[in-house]
């Protein structure tokens, strides 16, 4: 099995940016001839967690994959209390390898850095894809604590060393993915699997982001969100409820996809739906 951790067809690349060493993958459609595509990922993630869609969108487009700050590969900044340091980060490096306008597929919290970045350089952002996006419930007090002891306590990174293990033995998943996670764990890949926990063991700083994720309520701002947006959410989400995803669909006046039995992590669940449907959208 090839590593979780890198995704090819792309090339891992750095980029030095305000006291940071950020982390990122780039290739795709020929590598310049297709359109552009920026991929982010949650909280607690990172740029492996795409691993399944990426092999299918890198025909079709010119990938850019990044570890958002303290994630993954990248260095945590200086300071970031709010979200637009992260959106700033990935504005950064897309603007780097002369990517600009781009649409952006935000996972997440990787959603809420993708609609702060549409916010906050509406010439770079050509088209938004949200995919189970936090944000709206996860301001309120429940989500919030939720939240918080996930960050301060990262179980993820205790069963980090032990992804190869849990991606051999399906009920293995069950307690690491299950639930809050997943819909049906034994169904993922292993490649799945291992892309989903390898971020954890590298990571050295998401309690910046979990604080600013709490912090956001986008709510506020979304008639201020012109590109083209599309809603994409998983039937069976327990960690952002479906009913945030009629929310921004309406706020936002988007179209919306639901994928029935399919939990949080729909990137991995059904990586080809997601991959037609954003395919589908951006054409």
């Amino acid at each position: 099995m090839t590593d979780a951790t890198e995704l090819p067809p792309l090339e891992e690349r750095w980029l030095e940016w305000h006291g940071a060493r950020l982390r990122y993958y780039v290739g795709g459609a020929g590598s310049g001839a297709g359109p552009s595509l920026v991929l982010v990922h949650g909280l607690g993630g990172a740029a492996s967690n795409w691993c399944e869609l990426v092999p299918l969108l890198a025909p079709r487009f010119r990938l850019l994959v990044v570890d958002l700050p303290g994630h993954g590969g990248s260095s945590p900044l200086p300071s970031a209390p709010t979200l637009s340091p992260f959106a700033d980060a990935v504005f950064r490096v897309a603007e780097s390898e002369e990517l600009l306008p781009v649409a952006v597929v935000g996972h997440s919290l990787g959603g809420l850095v993708a609609l702060r970045l549409a916010l906050r350089r509406p010439q770079a952002v050509r088209a938004l894809v949200l995919a189970a996006a936090a944000g709206i419930s996860s301001a309120s007090r429940i989500r919030e604590t939720l939240v918080t002891l996930l960050v301060l306590m990262r179980p993820a990174r205790l069963v980090a060393p032990h992804r190869r293990l849990i991606a051999r033995v399906g009920w293995l998943r069950y307690p690491v993915l299950g639930y809050w996670q997943v819909s049906d764990p034994p169904a993922l890949s292993p490649r799945a699997v291992e892309g989903f926990l390898a971020g954890p063991a590298l990571h050295t700083d998401i309690v910046d982001a979990g604080r600013a994720l709490v912090a956001a309520d986008p709510r506020t701002e979304l008639d201020r969100v012109h590109c083209p947006t599309f809603v994409l959410w998983g039937a069976r989400d327990h960690m952002v409820p479906i009913e945030d995803g009629f929310d921004y669909a309406r706020r936002l006046r988007a179209p919306l996809r639901v994928i029935p039995d399919c939990g949080h992590l729909l990137i991995g669940e059904r990586s080809d739906v997601c991959a037609d449907a954003i395919a589908s959208f951006l054409k």
